[in-house]
């Protein structure tokens, strides 16, 4: 199939692109044809995010969003940043919260709803989605440029064989092929290493969020109340913060985030964040409610200074495939529809000149003339700061944020630089205190399979795992050897499982239970684990999240 241009990805970022495309063909009574490809079920089924929206980028897409019906529903109504001890917890006052934490203007949200209506709005606009087709391989032209892409076959089984539901995948081909997977994205990860995109940029670096949807009771709604936390159940040594968003009709969405540069394999995200609802002051919120969802996905954190080079010939990287969340903000979205509206205006230029396969240089001239690339700027020393530990990073982000401001000072003068990836930090098993968690409850706190369960995550059985090892004896000998098996931990949907059989020990992959957060592909020791896409329409399908 041939097309103008084909967008894999339908999140934000990749719908934004669309959107964008044929609101220029429109205004330039000229056609484009533009196609998305969704590896969930719908637009919205695989989108996990907090989220507060800051509605900027959205009202310069759509200016009239809100008689289109767009579900931002909510405006924020307060903020509350807590630092948190074990049992009590200090609130900051509102004159000294950093401007990062402000939210006024802003809007708490289902990102996954946003995305279905943002998915309406494109195909209002002529734009072909197919949902339920994973890219699962780039295509090159004999000159290395990209050509496109092919979806994978349907009806495969286990052992590799074709099955009676056999369909063959299709190749899309396209002038220009524009990649918005998400962080961490399977064929935005070969790009970057294919092209060098990386080069001479710091280290890209993650984090975990894990998150549930909660309904409340109604006297403990506070519609519009956003709460941020630092400190426990975190050590100072360990990035990580909660977050609680009260929504309209009683609901409350709320997780936690923990770096996946955290030192101790015996951490575990997702007890952490179960731990972390038992706070005091988190527990007044959701306390006789009921859990509606859960998910987890990993989220680029290493911003500006880690963003790659976002073209290469053929086709170009937009959203959290490239890396622009803002974390000192933890925001991403405004910065995925904006970097998707910034690429199809280099996109349509050149397609509408005639010009195929060559680098949309435009885009990032563009980015880095827009008030996208000045925020950005401004949050460029987050994270590397808390690489220094909880206390410094906490002391710099008000000094950045607050005082520097306060001066007239928009922009930190110094910038600070990370030489390490993610998954380096992790200490022998040995050398680290092991963890003990409390058993879930059943009420407040839950284990990881009722969890996967309320994600609506299915898969196809009898399908090739979409898991995959480079070396089979590796998370044995080396993984559980020397760390503990942090496998087993660090996936929030018990994916990964060491088990004992006829004297001996072997990893268990039950793929069937993986939501697609891409954490064991970021925070494996050994960089033993591929996250490869499983058949299209398969994962979790989250409501409301």
């Amino acid at each position: 199939m041939e097309y103008d241009v084909v967008v894999i990805g339908g999140g934000p970022a990749g719908l934004s692109t669309a959107i964008r495309l044929k609101q220029l063909a429109a205004d330039k009574g000229s056609e484009i044809n533009v196609c998305v490809l969704e590896k969930g079920s719908e637009p919205g089924a695989h989108i996990l995010s907090g989220a507060v929206m800051d509605p900027k980028a959205l009202t310069e897409l759509l200016p009239n969003w809100k008689e289109l019906g767009a579900p931002l529903n909510q405006p924020v109504t307060g903020d509350d940043v807590l630092f948190l001890s074990e049992t009590g917890h200090k609130r900051t006052p509102d004159a000294l919260v950093p401007r990062n934490f402000h939210n006024e203007g802003n809007y708490v949200i289902s990102l996954g709803a946003v995305t279905q209506w943002l998915g309406q709005q494109a195909e209002a606009l002529g734009v072909e989605i197919f949902p339920g087709f994973a890219a699962a391989e780039v295509l090159y032209h004999d000159d290395g440029s990209v050509k496109g892409v092919a979806t994978g076959n349907l009806g495969v089984g286990k052992d590799g064989e074709p099955t009676e539901n056999f369909q063959i995948g299709m190749e899309l081909h396209a002038k220009y092929t524009v990649f918005a997977e998400g962080a961490r994205g399977h064929l935005g990860k070969q790009l970057i290493a294919k092209f060098k995109l990386d080069e001479g940029k710091d280290p890209q670096s993650y984090a975990i969020g894990i998150k549930e949807l909660w309904e409340i009771p109604a006297e403990k709604a506070k519609p519009g109340l956003v709460v941020h936390t630092a400190g426990w159940p975190m050590d100072s040594e360990t990035y990580g913060g909660g977050f609680l968003y009260h929504l309209e009709g009683n609901k409350v969405t709320l997780g936690f985030v923990t770096g996946l540069d955290y030192q101790n394999p015996w951490l575990s995200p997702f007890e952490e964040m179960q731990r972390w609802k038992t706070h005091p002051a988190i527990k007044a919120h959701i306390e006789g409610g009921k859990r509606l969802g859960y998910g987890a996905r990993a989220i680029t954190a290493g911003g500006l200074l880690s963003l790659p080079k976002t073209v290469f010939p053929g086709g170009a990287l937009v959203g959290c495939d490239a890396g622009f969340l803002n974390a000192a903000r933890i925001k991403g979205s405004h910065a995925a529809i904006k970097s998707g509206m910034l690429c199809a205006e280099a996109a349509f230029e050149a397609v509408t000149a005639g010009r195929t396969s060559d680098e949309l240089a435009a885009y990032p001239n563009a980015f880095e003339q827009s008030w996208l690339h000045t925020e950005l700027h401004q949050s460029r020393n987050f994270k590397q700061w808390f690489k220094k530990g909880s206390t410094v990073g906490a002391l710099m982000t008000g000094i950045e944020q607050w005082f520097l401001p306060k001066i007239g000072v928009s922009t930190p003068p110094w910038t600070i630089h990370r030489t390490q990836a993610d998954h380096l930090y992790l200490k022998p098993a040995a050398e680290c205190p092991k963890i003990e968690y409390p058993k879930p409850d059943g009420q407040l706190t839950f284990d990881r399979l009722s969890s996967v369960f309320v994600s609506n995550t299915n898969h196809e059985e009898n399908q090739p795992a979409h898991l995959t090892l480079k070396d089979a004896s590796v998370p044995v000998k080396v993984n559980l050897a020397k760390f503990g098996g942090p496998e087993s931990r660090y996936c929030p949907a018990g994916v990964y499982e060491f088990v004992n059989k006829d004297g001996a020990d072997q990893l268990v992959i039950n793929a069937q239970n993986c939501v697609h957060c891409k954490t064991c592909d970021i925070k494996d020791p050994t960089q033993n684990i591929v996250w490869v896409t499983p058949e299209g329409g398969g994962g979790p399908n989250y409501a409301g999240m």
